[in-house]
């Protein structure tokens, strides 16, 4: 009889907690940088001459969500899932709440702006899927997205917010 109570008991144990469990989420980095939100398909056709194409209408939002501190690009890289990368090679720092848009093409680099390019004419994030991986100087993870477009662009207008 104790025997029984007892197996009820661990039953209900583990009932409980795979209903307040929940869905697994995915991991959360410990960086105040993260990616605000990506244009990873460029408005128009896609054509990445450097004259006349539009590789500046693709960008990538890279916020500091710090309420205090201060933090310097400078080292940080990007990489989608086919290892094309873009390292911040120069300083450019993030006040608290401040965010910079890293665009394809070839512009200037503008702090008063938030923007700068990657001095690229290739297009970077692939319009159907893709993984963003945002890295700290070292190359650890700060944050890292992976969209579809069907299941992460709704409306279809090749912007997808992560972060708000």
């Amino acid at each position: 009889m104790r025997m029984r109570h007892a197996l009820a008991a661990v039953a209900a144990a583990v009932s409980v907690a795979a209903v307040t469990a929940g869905p697994a989420q995915a991991a959360e980095y410990t960086s105040a940088l993260k990616v605000k939100g990506v244009q990873y398909d460029a408005p128009g056709t896609d054509s990445n001459r450097c004259s006349g194409g539009n590789t500046k209408n693709e960008y990538l939002t890279i916020k500091n969500y710090s309420r205090t501190a201060k933090v310097n690009l400078k080292g940080y890289a990007v990489k989608d899932a086919a290892g094309n990368k873009y390292t911040f090679t120069t300083n450019h720092t993030l006040e608290p709440g401040d965010y910079i848009k890293l665009r394809g093409g070839k512009g200037t680099n503008s702090d008063a702006g938030n923007v700068v390019y990657r001095q690229n004419c290739n297009f970077i994030w692939n319009n159907d899927k893709d993984t963003i991986n945002l890295l700290k100087p070292g190359g650890a993870k700060a944050d890292v997205h992976s969209y579809t477009k069907r299941a992460n662009d709704p409306d279809g207008n090749g912007y997808i917010n992560y972060h708000g």
